[in-house]
């Protein structure tokens, strides 16, 4: 396996692990810090900055607190060139099931993600028997 690709899925494992437990230190871990959190599915379009972002994260009460399946799956992972890449992701919490695409940039040594921007669809949770 291509170390670049081994490398991005290791960020993308720990970005599901921080949504699925809402744990905002471990998506710190993840997002760089200038990084860009954008949605247009609602009208006005949300956008926010990850000192926005977080406590907003940590304040909610966890998909695995209210025994929630784990739908997170990676679609696609391109790199452009060894420092840029591009992840479409898929996840979701609560009634909300989201389509994310996120860049990621590697940036001192690990891959970070600069910026998110989703869509999501509301459907039925998916609560395991």
């Amino acid at each position: 396996m291509d170390p670049r690709y081994a490398a991005a899925v290791d960020t993308l494992s720990d970005y599901f692990d921080g949504l699925y437990h809402s744990d905002a230190a471990k998506l710190a871990t993840v997002f760089h810090p200038d990084a860009q959190y954008v949605c247009a599915t609602e009208e006005p379009l949300l956008q926010l900055t990850m000192p926005e972002y977080f406590p907003i994260v940590a304040k909610r009460p966890s998909p695995a607190s209210r025994g929630e399946a784990r739908t997170d799956r990676i679609a696609a992972i391109e790199f452009a060139g060894p420092v840029t890449a591009f992840a479409r992701v898929h996840c979701s919490i609560g009634r909300k099931q989201f389509t994310d695409f996120l860049t990621l940039i590697l940036v001192d040594g690990r891959w970070q993600i600069i910026a998110k921007v989703f869509h999501f669809d509301l459907v039925e949770p998916m609560i395991p028997a």
